[in-house]
Formats: C-alpha cells, structure tokens, sequence
C-alpha cells in the first residue's frame, strides 16, 4: 500500500498557515439631511402645502424630517395629505408637540416613526365638522360616505393610541382630551406592549416616545 508522505510546515498554504487578527470593519458614511417644518396655526388648503409633500416623497432612508407642530386643527384632507406622504416615506418622520395639537393637528403627531412631547402640552380629538350642500338625498348619501370613511380614518390612525370605546365616543361627538403627562403614559403602554412578544402576528409600527 502507497501512503503519502505527513505534510511538512513549509507545505502548508500562507493563507492556513496566517495568524488570525480578528474582522476587518467596513464601513460606508452617508451624509444625514435633516430638514424642520413648523405647523402653527390652522391647517389650510393643500396648495400650500406642496414643498413639504415633495420634501417627504423624495426623501432618502438616511433623513430626517422634524414636524413641529402647534396647531388647531384646519383643512381635513391637507391633513390627510401629510399623513399619508409622512407614511409613505423614506424618511424617518420625527413630529415634535411643542404648545397643542387639536383635531387634524393630533392626527398628524400620531403619524409620525418617532413621537416627541414637550411639558405643557395638549392633545385633542374630535368628529369632524362641514357644510353640506345640494338635493336631500345628495346630502344624506354624502353624510353616511363621510362619516363611514372618518370612522376608518380614526381606527387606523388613533389605535391603539386611543382605545375603541375612546374613538366610539368620539364618533358620536365627545371630545377626549389630554396633557403631556397623559400623552407620554399612553405611548411607554404602547412602548412596552410591543415589547412583549406574541405567538399570533408581530407588533406593528415604529413610534417612539420621547420627552424633553
């Protein structure tokens, strides 16, 4: 039987034969664009709100952009309008309570990856208000389209920030209010609800409470 001679030292390739010094780290520096809007005073018609729905659409994953809000509330479908392009965007949506954010304006907080709250502050949610106009059953018709499509707009949105019985009460004309401290009570619940994990379907969203 032929048997093959034991290796030598000198047989061994350099690379088997190498000390090894641990991994190499490769890393790649993407600049950070951070980019602030201040929603103060009421919500108006979405014409004036082009520049920031551009903004969001054509963000990149490494921005940032900061909504400062202080707001009564305004135009509903503006306010839709934000929410849906801060949703909808690369960007990580910071949105800032900084004085009150009522009706549209506390949607709009809710929307946000990250939601940060400032002492003395207020929240507050309410049914929608609007002028109806044309035959009866027009009116009816568009009545019950409404208040259906504000009903899933609410559950989407607000839960589970705001519990079912909240946005039932709130469907049928109660406000529900809250301050700073009410505000930050409910996310750590949701901060932590997520934590926690669960067998059936993984926790859904990314918000973050803050305070400063």
């Amino acid at each position: 039987m032929h048997r093959e001679p034991p290796a030598r030292d000198d047989d061994i390739l350099p690379e088997e034969n190498a000390i090894f010094r641990g991994l190499t780290r490769y890393e790649q520096q993407l600049p950070v664009r951070q980019v602030s809007y201040y929603l103060c005073g009421d919500i108006r018609e979405p014409q004036y709100y082009t520049e920031l729905f551009y903004t969001l659409r054509t963000a990149s994953e490494t921005d940032l952009v900061y909504l400062h809000l202080n707001s009564s509330g305004g135009d509903f479908n503006t306010g839709l309008q934000i929410i849906n392009n801060a949703l909808a965007s690369n960007a990580r949506v910071v949105t800032i309570l900084e004085a009150r954010a009522y009706s549209m304006a506390a949607l709009i907080f809710l929307s946000g990856d990250e939601l940060i709250v400032h002492d003395n502050c207020q929240l507050m949610f309410h049914i929608y208000s609007g002028i109806f106009a044309g035959k009866g059953n027009e009116q009816q018709a568009e009545v019950a389209a409404i208040g259906k499509w504000f009903e899933k707009v609410m559950s989407r949105l607000c839960s589970p920030f705001l519990s079912e019985t909240e946005i039932g009460t709130i469907l049928k004309g109660s406000d529900v209010w809250m301050d700073s401290d009410e505000i930050r009570r409910r996310l750590m619940r949701m901060q932590r609800a997520r934590k926690v994990p669960r067998k059936s379907s993984p926790a859904k969203g990314k918000k973050v409470a803050k305070a400063d």
